[in-house]
């Protein structure tokens, strides 16, 4: 797993790992190159110390978490604190096959994400959002199906631009993420009014992907998400969770 780390790494961010200390030969600094900020710490670390059962060492790595679901994170089964961290912002993650491959280069994908250098400087930062859809007042299923090459409007919220994804949130029954979509085009006049919806401004969105098993609301709850009754922005983790299932 040390090896496979080493390579997504390379691949995907052109990190290439960094041996810091004479003392500890075999831990791997993954940072970035602009702000030279680290998002990622493989190291071996005796059992003893993590306060593991058994003998000998056990390979680990260390990132940063979403303080929003840092403490959920903690419950699952080969995640500890910090190790050498601060514990409040940082994870461990044991490298034994207890995660799973795909969950260890997600959690790694939200480390990378947390530390970019200008993450705050913007207030459009947010590039994902969920949207609610209430299939008791509009049977999206339905519009969809009937739109031209996958493109359809959608109620436009301000702080969504072009070129965002948007994820469409089924409410109840479903209740669930059931569609990922691209938007190309906002501010487009739109005005539409009734008992249940009201629409001053519309956006154009493309379908990329349509989840036949909706992400259910126990899932987003694991990622600090507890209400979806309006336009919100997307967890960084729950995003990766998500492009690793495509």
């Amino acid at each position: 797993m040390r090896n496979k780390l080493l390579q997504y790494a390379l691949v995907k961010y052109n990190t290439t790992a960094e041996y810091l200390w004479e003392r500890t030969l075999d831990a791997a600094v993954l940072r970035h190159s602009d702000n030279r900020k680290w998002y990622g710490i493989i190291m071996s670390v005796s059992r003893k110390k993590l306060g593991l059962p058994g003998k000998g060492n056990i390979d680990i790595l260390d990132v940063k978490s979403n303080s929003l679901i840092t403490g959920s994170l903690r419950l699952k089964k080969g995640i500890l604190p910090g190790y050498h961290m601060n514990k409040n912002s940082w994870i461990t993650i044991l490298l034994d096959g207890t995660v799973q491959e795909n969950e260890v280069f997600s959690l790694l994908d939200m480390s990378y994400e947390l530390t970019s250098a200008g993450r705050h400087s913007s207030p459009d930062r947010c590039k994902n959002w969920i949207v609610p859809a209430n299939p008791r007042y509009y049977d999206i299923d339905k519009h969809i199906a009937k739109s031209k090459d996958g493109i359809f409007l959608w109620k436009h919220s301000r702080s969504i631009t072009a070129g965002n994804t948007v994820y469409i949130y089924i409410t109840a029954p479903i209740s669930g993420i059931k569609y990922k979509c691209h938007v190309l085009e906002t501010d487009i006049p739109y005005n539409v009014s009734g008992d249940n919806i009201r629409i001053a401004a519309a956006m154009r969105i493309k379908l990329l992907e349509i989840y036949e098993i909706p992400i259910s609301f126990s899932r987003l709850k694991e990622h600090g998400i507890f209400a979806v009754r309006g336009p919100r922005s997307m967890p960084d983790s729950l995003v990766c969770e998500l492009n690793n299932l495509s």
